[in-house]
């Protein structure tokens, strides 16, 4: 008895499983898999939606620099929190939250 006799006439066709072949390979065992695309979509849309976060970063930075070269009391204010700055006749003392 011959093993492949009980098969349909169209699955033994050399077309049919050069195509089946041509797709299992593309699925699942070349470079560009479907797994492999899937994840690399996902990583672009991440990257995406950081390129926007930053962007929006950018633009309040940008704010705040223009705000602070125009404003000397905001400038006074900063330079005192941040850099820890004092005038000459003043006491300066750090209270650290533990």
């Amino acid at each position: 008895m011959k093993p492949f006799t009980k098969l349909p006439r169209f699955i033994k066709n050399f077309y049919f499983l050069f195509g089946l072949f041509f797709v299992v390979w593309m699925f699942f065992v070349d470079s560009n898999d479907f797994v492999s695309q899937y994840k690399l979509n996902r990583k672009l849309q991440n990257l995406k939606n950081q390129k926007t976060y930053y962007l929006d970063k950018k633009g309040d930075v940008l704010k705040k620099k223009e705000e602070l070269s125009t404003n000397t009391e905001l400038l006074e204010k900063f330079a005192r929190e941040n850099y820890l700055m004092k005038k000459r006749s003043e006491d300066l003392y750090v209270v650290v939250d533990k």
